[in-house]
């Protein structure tokens, strides 16, 4: 009875060891980190320049912020240059008439939030006489509200690619219907938009130039995808808990076999000429939303054919000569992998129907570029684009006079590879000209006549410069504006530092950016904080300047916070992103130990015994992954609503990545099937109603570690869906949880 009495006790006393939360913590620094970013909330001026054209194309204004409420209205000249500065419009000889710049994000059919992807903000600017309403509507169509906003103020929403916003009026009149985008906006609100463009007629693509024929891609009548189902534990407008069910595939479900048809277009119902389907037997996706393109004599349509797994692709082609009755298809283009295809980033295309040309993406020679091809012949003309640097996006199209232009990174050897310059190029690849300068990341955009453009050029650690430029040469017009950052620094705030280590190989550059507290002092050691997300479908680390408070948050607690970005992510080429497939678990963890350690090594106040890691969805998978594979380097881990089994999660992200059907890779990399591994201090986060990763993915990993008998920490929010962590509640838990496994009651390391 003593033995056992005694094992009992030893037995308690480690899991409380391992579970408790109770350790004293300096209160009035969490508490301070908490605020910090209201702290530093709109310290920032002269930081955003949107242009308003005057209808002769040779003008345009803009009005600028220079302090607290405080504002300036400048009228430029484009051809020579000449500013005009006033404290209203109307001293600049204008009426006080301001565009609603969210008229060209309006998407008043959106009913609903069907998407979540990567972390963002969305900067509102009222520019009514009055305050306005701001509501998230969720995937079940909710108005959530988030608060007004009020006359001649700003806010900053963190929200998430795809997440869709309404903003009212004091009269609760529908003003603007916005979609996050993946890069933050500035959307600026005055009442002057136009929700009767939404009911505009638009042609219908899949209707043939003449008239005669019209395409239809016909899913079975009893397709069923699948259903997930969870709970609203406390729903606002009941006691009883709601149940909530959605359509969901996984990886490896079955999906529809459409069946592509031709018709009349004077009687759609009427004997349909269905196509043979050997050139496009098992597509990932095709449905009436599909992308169909004529040619201009009606004589065949184009769409494009996505093999499930990712590894085919092919652009094909339908003849609906004589009477579309031999419905004949040829491939036009044909891309394969024995990886994966990017096929979310690297499928644009333009039809130059005039010269029997078009324009495709493509990573066929290892780098994405832009390549001319034959439509007849469906051959390759020539590379329009070429070199070790790639094409993000096409910008414009110029077919008369045969040039392009586009956004390209890692054209500078001497700078950050993932800066985006603008350049132009003919289409037969001569007189390429980089029409950006600076070294920074740049962000453009076109007046109507695309005579000139405006140049946004910062980096993580130098603040916004706008300049106005010729677009013929990049030639400077005008200089417009410099973010002043007095204001901020003023707070304490300290610039990022940006650092270039070795990766894994010991040859490839890893860049990412360190982060300070404001009260940095180097004599100091202190622990380090990894924010990590590392999905193979961008790159993560800033590049553009802000406040970053989400990571300046973090380091207040007296912390050194890092970013890095590792092989397996995007926009470095194909051999840099190819370490992903199928191996999502090692989400770049070499290259980026290998970077903290390289930072470490010159900087003595970063303290490489005292290692912490959080993260959300793939960034929460990683998170804990760091405590299963990498547990001799991460100390701590917050994991929010962490995709910890591919197999569980949505099948458009993880098939694209881990392939189809689903193999053992699955199984190798999911946190469930490692939970017996995990050592340190873990702390789940999730969202009760998340429909992005379904929540069982974490309670799932959950079940695995009580299993196997692992001390963890564990908090659903309830009420909350896709990024829980970012709630007030649980952002305030991983501040909490980093803070009491990180720093002693003296902020010293343990």
């Amino acid at each position: 009875m003593i033995r056992r009495f005694h094992c009992f006790i030893i037995f308690l006393t480690l899991g409380l060891g391992e579970c408790r939360l109770s350790k004293a913590v300096d209160e009035s620094r969490f508490e301070q980190a908490l605020i910090y970013p209201s702290r530093i909330k709109d310290q920032v001026y002269r930081d955003e320049v949107h242009l308003h054209w005057l209808p002769d194309d040779r003008s345009c204004w803009y009005r600028i912020q220079t302090g607290p409420k405080a504002f300036e209205y400048v009228l430029v000249d484009a051809r020579t240059g000449e500013r005009k500065v006033a404290s209203t419009l109307e001293r600049l000889g204008l009426p006080r008439k301001v565009p609603m710049r969210s008229s060209e994000l309006e998407i008043f059919n959106r009913k609903k939030t069907t998407k979540t992807g990567t972390a963002t903000t969305i900067r509102l600017s009222n520019e009514m006489p009055e305050s306005i309403s701001i509501y998230w509507i969720d995937q079940q169509g909710k108005q959530r509200s988030y608060g007004s906003l009020e006359s001649n103020e700003e806010r900053e929403l963190n929200t998430f690619e795809g997440h869709v916003w309404l903003i009212k009026s004091e009269a609760k009149e529908k003003l603007a219907i916005l979609e996050a985008q993946a890069t933050d906006q500035t959307i600026i609100i005055d009442g002057e938009g136009k929700p009767a463009k939404a009911n505009r007629q638009r042609k219908d693509s899949r209707v043939s130039p003449d008239g005669k024929w019209k395409v239809h891609f016909k899913e079975p009548d009893d397709y069923q995808p699948r259903r997930v189902t969870i709970v609203n534990s406390s729903p606002n407008e009941q006691l009883q808990p709601e149940l909530i069910e959605f359509s969901y595939n996984k990886p490896g479900d079955p999906l529809p076999q459409t069946k592509l048809s031709v018709v009349s277009n004077s009687d759609e119902y009427a004997n349909p000429i269905f196509i043979d389907d050997k050139l496009f037997p098992t597509p990932f996706e095709l449905s009436e939303n599909a992308d169909v393109e004529w040619a201009a004599d009606s004589s065949e349509f184009y769409f494009d054919y996505n093999q499930r797994g990712h590894q085919l692709y092919r652009v094909l082609a339908v003849s609906t000569a004589n009477g579309a009755a031999n419905g004949i298809v040829r491939v036009l283009a044909e891309e394969t992998s024995d990886t994966f295809i990017d096929y979310q980033k690297k499928n644009w295309k333009h039809w130059l129907h005039a010269t029997n040309e078009w324009i495709w993406m493509s990573e066929r020679d290892g780098w994405n570029h832009l390549w001319l091809h034959d439509t007849p012949e469906g051959k390759v003309k020539n590379p329009i684009t070429s070199g070790e640097w790639v094409v993000r996006e096409v910008l414009h199209v110029d077919p008369e006079n045969r040039k392009v232009w586009f956004m390209a990174c890692g054209l500078v050897a001497t700078e950050d590879p993932y800066h985006k310059h603008l350049c132009r190029v003919n289409f037969d690849g001569s007189d390429f000209i980089k029409l950006t300068h600076d070294d920074g990341n740049h962000r453009v955009e076109f007046s109507p006549d695309r005579e000139c453009f405006i140049d946004r050029c910062s980096r993580a650690d130098v603040p916004t410069r706008h300049r106005l430029c010729r677009s013929i040469d990049g030639s400077l017009i005008a200089e417009l504006e410099t973010a002043d950052i007095a204001s901020l620094l003023n707070t304490g705030w300290k610039i990022p530092e940006r650092f270039v280590a070795k990766g894994r190989d010991g040859i490839t550059d890893i860049y990412g950016v360190i982060i300070k507290p404001s009260d940095f002092d180097p004599t100091r050691s202190y622990p380090i904080v990894e924010e990590v997300y590392a999905g193979p479908h961008s790159a993560f680390v800033p590049k553009d300047f802000s406040t970053f408070p989400r990571h300046h948050q973090v380091a207040e607690l007296g912390c050194i916070v890092v970013q890095i970005d590792g092989m397996g992510t995007n926009h470095r080429g194909k051999s840099f992103h190819n370490l992903c497939w199928k191996n999502l678990k090692d989400a770049g963890f070499p290259d980026r130990i290998a970077w903290i350690k390289a930072a470490a090594a010159t900087r003595p106040w970063m303290n490489l015994e005292r290692v912490g890691i959080y993260g959300g969805s793939a960034g929460g998978q990683s998170a804990m992954r760091a405590l299963l594979d990498h547990h001799d380097f991460y100390d701590v881990a917050v994991a929010d609503c962490g995709c910890h089994d591919n197999r569980m999660d949505k099948i458009w992200w993880n098939e694209q990545w881990m392939g189809w059907p689903v193999d053992e890779s699955y199984a190798a990399n999911s946190n469930v099937e490692d939970a017996q591994k995990l050592q340190g201090h873990l702390l789940l986060i999730v969202g009760e109603l998340d429909q992005n990763v379904d929540p069982a993915s974490t309670t799932q990993v959950v079940h695995a570690l009580q299993k196997a008998g692992k001390s963890f920490d564990y908090m659903p929010i309830i009420g909350a869906g896709h990024g829980a962590a970012e709630t007030p509640y649980g952002s305030r838990l991983r501040l909490r949880y980093l803070t009491e496994h990180l720093l002693d009651d003296d902020l010293k390391i343990r």
